[in-house]
């Protein structure tokens, strides 16, 4: 399985990158992808963090093996991604 790293782009203009040194082996970009908004949900459900004022101001650059960025999930995904899992099919 294709292995995906997470790095978190945040800061005030969005300046700052933490990197995902280990990553997380995954099917494929759209298992990466799902990946990246649970551990949204997860960072944003969790306690406060002093390096982050907003999450919705962050994203996450996702990479592949090769280092080629396949993916940028902006945290406020999250957010519509939600207000549309109220509304009828």
């Amino acid at each position: 399985m294709p292995r995906y790293f997470f790095h978190l782009r945040y800061g005030a203009s969005l300046e700052k990158l933490a990197v995902d040194p280990e990553g997380d082996e995954l099917a494929d970009h759209e298992a990466a992808r799902l990946h990246a908004l649970q551990s949204i949900r997860d960072l944003m459900a969790g306690p406060p963090s002093f390096a982050v004022r907003d999450w919705l101001a962050c994203s996450f650059e996702v990479e592949d093996e090769a280092a080629e960025r396949v993916l940028t999930v902006p945290f406020s995904d999250v957010v519509s991604e939600d207000d549309n899992a109220d509304e009828p099919g």
